[in-house]
């Protein structure tokens, strides 16, 4: 019969209580005979094991090596092709097959909340640190804006294909939503703005902390996707122009561009 031993060495009877008088005395009387003690099992870290888990974190590794590359790939495929581009197109331009971005992302909507959590994780942290660089809560902002402007603009195939749904495709969602990914990122912005206008406002203007910042991120996108999107040509502005303007939006309204009546 084998026993075991909780962590105070006290014995673990293995039969109904009925006979515990039973087997103490008979283990007393074969401990007084000099007869061996029954064996205690104690698990035993095999060599094989240890094999396993080593050959699993270095597939895992090499996985996820895989997929940052298929990432950065799928990325400049995209910022050449278009945000249009086919998973096929984008399989074509890295060399590889659909099967292969299929088995890493499972669809398009899967690499488009893969790539956004990258783009937006990169462009949140060059808007916190332009943010940093500023003296005042206006000019936090129009450092924020301009980040955000200078980024989608650096590559507007990317920038749309990672916010906006994907047509005819078998899942076709705003993958960026469903993940998470582009709220997350609005919520980091979101608190990034709240913060300074605390420390200046102070917390009896909590209900415009509240919900301002919301309420800007809005304007902002807006204006920047309509912006981005528009033809060049001499009617629109510049980066820095343009983000100027939306700070001043922010900061003033449109009050100044009003015609004050008579």
């Amino acid at each position: 019969m084998l026993v075991s031993f909780d962590y105070c060495q006290l014995l673990i009877l293995s039969v109904p209580d009925t006979l515990g008088i039973v087997n103490s005395r008979h283990e007393e009387s074969a401990k007084a005979a000099g007869s061996p003690q029954p064996a205690v099992e104690v698990p035993v870290a095999r060599a094989e094991d240890a094999v396993v888990d080593g050959r699993a974190a270095r597939w895992q590794s090499h996985r996820e090596e895989r997929r940052r590359e298929l990432i950065k790939t799928a990325r400049k495929a995209v910022h050449r092709l278009g945000s249009d581009a086919s998973m096929e197109d984008i399989a074509g331009a890295a060399g590889t097959s659909k099967s292969v971005f299929y088995r890493y992302f499972r669809d398009k909507a899967g690499l488009q909340q893969a790539m956004g959590e990258v783009v937006l994780g990169q462009m949140q942290r060059r808007m916190q640190e332009a943010a940093q660089l500023a003296q005042t809560p206006r000019e936090g902002l129009f450092a924020m804006v301009s980040a955000y402007l200078q980024m989608a603009e650096s590559s507007p195939n990317v920038y749309a294909f990672i916010t906006r749904l994907s047509p005819g495709e078998a899942s076709a969602q705003d993958a960026i939503a469903a993940s998470g990914a582009l709220g997350h990122f609005f919520e980091q912005i979101t608190d990034m703005i709240a913060t300074p206008m605390r420390e200046y406002l102070g917390e009896e203007k909590e209900a415009v902390i509240e919900y301002w910042p919301t309420a800007a991120i809005g304007l902002v996108r807006n204006a920047g996707e309509m912006w981005l999107g528009s033809p060049a040509g001499g009617s629109k502005p510049d980066q820095e122009t343009m983000a100027a303007q939306i700070t001043d939006w922010l900061c003033l309204g449109i009050a100044p561009a009003l015609k004050t009546s008579t």
